[in-house]
């Protein structure tokens, strides 16, 4: 291989990281504005690490910056074994990421308005925050938090649709949040969970690009 297209090759892989890397920004930056403006002013949980966010800073009172990255950490120690180190890498920037913007919006009054008085709406868009957030995350490689890594290791151990996956985690955490929030409440939440499952099966299928020479070798300039 020349020297000329060697250079070609790791310019390309890594515009390609940073591509990932801005990805996942942007991901964790929607992710946690739709939590902050949306899910903790109206009430309605998620399902997930999310909703275990939301219950235990009801009832704790603790940051969600400093909620999120112990529970995915406990999360990532499950799944391991099952996603390797690689997966493991860039969920670790996704989740100090989403930590930062969770602080980062916290020094901020919310800047949506409170949808509180129309949980139906704020369902379908807080469903979409999510969804569009954790789709992009997952198009990279890694995970929003550590309910995606436990999805992900169910859906490819049981060979089920990462959907149900999803479903299946998020509604084990919405009947412990039965908790705190009412079963109306709860109702409107199973929506929020259905609309973002859906949004990241539709972004999963989506075909990454990949660099020019769809090299394996990518994986030697990953962080």
């Amino acid at each position: 291989m020349s020297i000329k297209k060697t250079i070609k090759n790791f310019t390309n892989k890594k515009l390609y990281i940073l591509e990932s890397m801005i990805t996942i920004l942007l991901g964790t930056a929607i992710i946690s504005f739709g939590i902050y403006n949306i899910h903790q002013q109206t009430d309605i949980t998620e399902g997930g690490i999310i909703g275990l966010i939301l219950l235990l800073n009801h009832w704790t009172g603790a940051s969600a910056s400093i909620l999120s990255p112990i529970l995915d950490i406990l999360a990532y120690g499950i799944t391991f074994r099952y996603l390797g180190k690689d997966f493991l890498k860039t969920s670790f920037v996704a989740t100090l990421s989403l930590a930062g913007f969770f602080k980062l919006w916290e020094q901020f009054p919310p800047i949506l308005p409170d949808l509180s008085s129309y949980p139906f709406i704020a369902a379908i868009i807080g469903g979409i925050f999510i969804g569009t957030g954790t789709g992009l995350i997952i198009k990279q490689g890694g995970s929003a938090g550590g309910d995606d890594a436990l999805a992900l290791t169910i859906s490819e151990l049981t060979n089920c649709r990462i959907s149900y996956s999803y479903l299946a985690t998020d509604l084990t955490v919405l009947l412990l949040s039965l908790t705190y929030l009412p079963l109306r409440r709860i109702a409107f939440s199973l929506i929020t969970v259905t609309v973002s499952s859906l949004i990241i099966e539709f972004m999963q299928s989506i075909e990454r690009r990949q660099p020019e020479d769809n090299s394996n070798e990518i994986n030697d300039y990953c962080i």
